[in-house]
């Protein structure tokens, strides 16, 4: 009750501050913000949280106690012990999704409340939202949607806030927080185009959750590679790629069905066949926009023995041009074979070298994940190049995730990041080029390569909404340059040496080219050609059908074009 009341008063004292002028923008045209008199009174806010029994959820962001101030007052939660705990765990996702209101990617905080700083820096809210309903009802979207309306507030979906783009956070907003919705139920599903095993998850399911659910029933679902990624949400909704994807397709691939709340209000049944066009556009149109799902049904598949592979090349000064062949190498002759055989591949270019880690191969012995391996093994001792590999064989899929997520430490919190996809025929045909714009990139910063073949999810393209251009890929790459926490304009600069550096040459290869949703620059120049494809005029019109006052909005998702976010955070329509 402490951070509620104390984000009362915060309420309180921001309501005798001077109202902004804002260029006599109409009140019809821009959402409330709190500077607003408009803004809902406590008394309002207090009522809300009594019809919602409880759950209304006021922020304190979590480095609060790193902080002598708070909201420019004196800081009860300061606390020098408690923040020396969490800096050593900051940059973990583990740290942010229990929280109903810490972005993963620091970038969105707008430094607002910084664990690194001096103690006497200021904690405000900053793009922080305001509120957050702990939902675990499908009525409690209901009841959010209809205050956030009523109030004209900005309205925002979260779940663990795994998130690259910002889509699940924003200035003056009100969240729906989906964290505690960990329902999980086997189905034998019965329709017209799938029958068979299927597991039905509520809205704050995770990967893992859910990996450990579908393997204790002797099955296996598509997700993504990072443990804490929530599974209903974003991930899904943008396509959803993972360890199981060149075996199965896309997690948008696999939905069956969507329990989900529209911001009409509206507690609709999405499927092939019952609000198809509201279905569709949730296979990977992208989360945060046209409703807020409460469950999705998911194939289910049966489980297998997996092998993983792991393969280190460190960069001494002298070999790097070796490395770089070997890269080239690897990218024209072997990863198409292995994607091509069901593997699922991470591998990163660095200062440091290069390394797989790992080569996910279902349904094939570790033998035969070597032997697919063994031309790159010749060519790098054809370099002259000194590697370290191993090689493992597990009973399970849920075992194999198990023993390479233990010495994987996913600092996601960590940096910048910016994506592009690259097709097949670049990677084939150009190898040269491509390798050299790696190697700027990676000669300065990481570059991660996320191999996969989800040409074969689909009968086509469009049969779901996500980037038809992912069927093109052969691999993503992912850009990250580190967050600078004490100096907020080094961060900001090494953003847009993602956007209008490191990013140009690979747009340059990949002339009308893609990204996958959920690893793209949030700045992407031309966003709806590269991120949805022909798919966009489609959504569009969707986004229009279930949310025909814009009652949603997310960085870059459908229609998000329609409004533009000032400098105080305050969301306005265009035009």
């Amino acid at each position: 009750m402490l951070f509620f009341y104390l984000a009362a008063w915060y309420s309180l004292a921001n309501g005798v501050i001077a109202i902004l002028d804002h260029n006599t923008t109409s009140k019809a045209t821009c959402r409330t913000i709190r500077q607003d008199p408009s803004w809902p009174s406590q008394y309002a806010w207090d009522s809300f949280n009594q019809t919602l029994g409880g759950k209304l959820i006021a922020t304190i962001p979590i480095a609060a106690p790193c902080h002598t101030t708070l909201f420019g007052k004196p800081n009860p939660l300061f606390d020098e012990e408690q923040c020396s705990s969490l800096r050593n765990t900051w940059f973990l996702p583990e740290t942010h999704a229990p929280s109903s209101s810490s972005p993963m990617a620091y970038a969105f905080t707008n430094n607002s409340c910084n664990p690194w700083l001096q103690p006497e820096s200021p904690c405000t809210l900053g793009s922080h939202v305001v509120y957050s309903v702990n939902a675990t009802e499908s009525s409690d979207f209901q009841h959010a949607i209809q205050f956030a309306t009523e109030h004209n507030i900005r309205l925002a979906v979260r779940n663990t806030g795994h998130d690259y783009l910002g889509k699940s956070t924003g200035a003056h907003a009100l969240a729906i927080w989906t964290h505690h919705i960990k329902s999980m139920e086997l189905l034998q599903y019965d329709g017209a185009d799938y029958k068979g095993p299927a597991v039905k998850v509520g809205a704050g399911v995770e990967v893992l959750d859910a990996y450990e659910f579908a393997s204790s029933h002797g099955l296996v679902v598509v997700g993504g590679n990072c443990p804490t990624v929530g599974l209903t949400g974003g991930y899904i909704q943008g396509g959803g790629h993972g360890p199981l994807a060149s075996r199965f397709g896309l997690a948008a691939d696999q939905a069956l069905e969507y329990e989900v709340v529209t911001p009409t209000g509206d507690l609709l049944l999405a499927t092939a066949s019952q609000n198809s066009d509201l279905f569709w556009a949730l296979r990977g149109g992208g989360g945060g926009t046209f409703g807020v799902v409460f469950s999705v049904t998911v194939k289910a598949y049966p489980d297998t023995y997996v092998s993983i592979a792991n393969m280190t090349v460190a960069d001494n000064g002298t070999n790097t041009d070796a490395i770089y062949s070997g890269i080239g190498y690897f990218i024209q002759n072997v990863l198409p074979d292995l994607v091509d055989t069901n593997a699922f591949v991470s591998w990163v270019a660095a200062p440091t070298g290069f390394l797989i880690a790992p080569a996910i191969l279902p349904d094939v012995k570790s033998d035969e994940l070597t032997q697919i391996m063994q031309p790159l093994f010749d060519k790098f001792d054809d370099l002259g190049l000194i590697y370290q590999y191993n090689i493992s064989q597990h009973p399970t899929f849920l075992s194999a995730y198990q023993y390479y997520q233990a010495s994987s430490s996913w600092n996601v919190s960590d940096y910048n990041t910016g994506g592009r996809l690259i097709p097949r025929d670049l990677a084939i045909q150009n190898t040269s080029a491509l390798v050299e714009a790696i190697r700027y990139i990676g000669t300065s910063t990481i570059l991660s390569g996320v191999g996969f073949n989800v040409s074969r999810g689909v009968s086509s393209p469009d049969d779901v909404a996500a980037n038809p251009y992912l069927r093109r890929a052969l691999f993503d790459i992912v850009i990250g340059t580190p967050i600078n926490y004490t100096d907020w304009s080094v961060t900001l600069r090494d953003q847009d040496e993602i956007t209008y550096d490191l990013l140009p040459p690979l747009e340059k290869l990949t002339p009308d080219g893609g990204v996958y949703l959920n690893e793209a620059d949030f700045r992407q120049p031309d966003w709806q050609r590269t991120m949805y494809r022909d798919h966009y005029e489609r959504l569009l019109d969707i986004k229009h059908k279930y949310d025909p006052e814009g009652v949603l909005y997310a960085k870059t998702a459908v229609g998000s074009e329609e409004w533009v976010e000032q400098s105080d955070g305050r969301l306005c329509r265009v035009g």
